[in-house]
């Protein structure tokens, strides 16, 4: 009689458990899997030096932090497929907080960039003030706008071959390399922009969300970008900063280092405690990731301690993207899991450090990393790679801009 009754509550507690198990794959699914838009801050930065001669001289009367609050506009057709707009106030704050409050980041940087997470972690931990040191790299970036720098490097016609383009905007040279005895190979992609426009990204099915994938080759070729790699895979959560050609995404806490393009070229890493999206409206961002971790230290020079799992610091296929000074620019990605056997993040900074870069930063990597050249996919991705939520490109200046 009791063996009667047990097998009853048995069975109807194998069922609770089974219908348990459904509801929560299907919870994973729809939240993980699925397609799903996001709302997004919907804010769009403008190029704060491209201003009128009106503007201009209200600037030299003292009154630039009022006129860069200006150009926070709302999205037009943005709108419809990146989801309901927050007006929010870190447009109506941004022209408060300028420089100044950017410095006060700059001293802070490495305070609380030792945690670790599921990304990159944080590799800018114990940093000096570097606020006067950067700000005179900053000062003598502006001496030559980037419009005017490397004029040796571009051609008057559009000159192409295997390995190269080169156009009134544009040069790119792209090569195979090897390292540490042959055992690893890595393609490099040496880029200068007179436009900074130049340096675009993509959105998979160009929306915003979760769960949006396409492969970086119909990325590429649906924006005619010459040259392409895989992102910081942005989709796969809700965690940090999401910068995309001008407008502002997401800027969600993140332990995470992020990684800053601003319209006048110059590229700054930093902790995600550092990052302030009234300081990324004021200062111009025109991109921004959230993975990382950096991969050199503030002053330019080489790490050898990650805060990051041995998992993630050890012996991977790379995505990875350098900075030599405004203008200047290079994409590395490093097959792994195969003939490469991958790169482990000491060996990728002082690839960087070797390079020449002053500052470099690691996106998503794994069977994610693919770099396309030429509408081509020419590394070795493992597994075949995979499709991804985002990428970077390097395009020529649209007609319409």
């Amino acid at each position: 009689m009791n063996q009667n009754r047990k097998h009853p509550l048995l069975r109807n507690l194998l069922t609770d458990l089974l219908c348990t198990g459904i509801a929560l794959v299907i919870f994973a699914l729809f939240h993980h899997v699925l397609p799903r838009q996001q709302q997004s801050v919907g804010i769009v930065i403008e190029n704060p030096y491209q201003v009128s001669a009106e503007q201009t001289a209200v600037s030299s009367a003292g009154e630039e932090a009022e006129v860069m609050a200006e150009p926070v506009s709302t999205l037009a057709s943005e709108e419809a497929r990146t989801g309901t707009r927050i007006v929010s106030d870190i447009g109506r704050s941004a022209g408060r907080s300028g420089k100044s409050s950017r410095s006060r980041n700059q001293k802070n940087s490495g305070k609380n960039g030792s945690n670790m997470n599921s990304k990159g972690g944080s590799a800018l931990t114990g940093t000096a003030d570097t606020t006067e040191s950067e700000d005179s790299a900053s000062a003598a970036s502006q001496e030559v706008p980037i419009a005017d720098k490397f004029a040796d490097r571009y051609t008057d016609e559009v000159v192409v071959t295997d390995s190269s383009y080169t156009s009134p905007n544009v040069s790119i040279t792209v090569t195979e390399q090897e390292t540490d005895n042959g055992r690893i190979t890595y393609y490099l992609a040496d880029i200068y922009v007179r436009d900074i426009t130049c340096f675009r990204t993509a959105l998979a099915e160009d929306t915003y969300g979760s769960g949006y994938r396409d492969s970086i080759t119909d990325m590429a070729a649906l924006n005619n970008a010459l040259l392409a790699i895989n992102g910081d895979y942005y989709g796969n959560t809700n965690e940090g900063v999401v910068i995309r050609n001008g407008v502002i995404y997401r800027a969600n806490p993140t332990d995470c280092d992020v990684c800053v393009l601003y319209y006048d070229g110059t590229m700054r890493v930093m902790p995600g405690a550092s990052f302030s999206a009234e300081e990324a409206i004021a200062d111009g961002a025109w991109q921004a990731w959230t993975f990382g971790p950096a991969l050199l230290d503030t002053d330019g020079n080489v790490l050898t301690a990650f805060s990051s799992t041995q998992r993630i610091i050890s012996a991977n296929p790379r995505t990875a993207i350098g900075y030599y000074e405004p203008g200047h620019y290079c994409m590395v990605v490093v097959d792994g899991r195969g003939d490469s056997a991958g790169i482990t993040l000491p060996q990728l900074s002082q690839l960087f450090s070797e390079l020449g870069c002053t500052a470099a930063y690691n996106l998503d990597g794994g069977n994610s990393s693919i770099m396309v050249w030429q509408n081509e996919i020419i590394n070795q991705p493992s597994g075949g790679g995979r499709e991804s939520s985002d990428a970077l490109l390097i395009a020529e200046v649209p007609k319409n801009e």
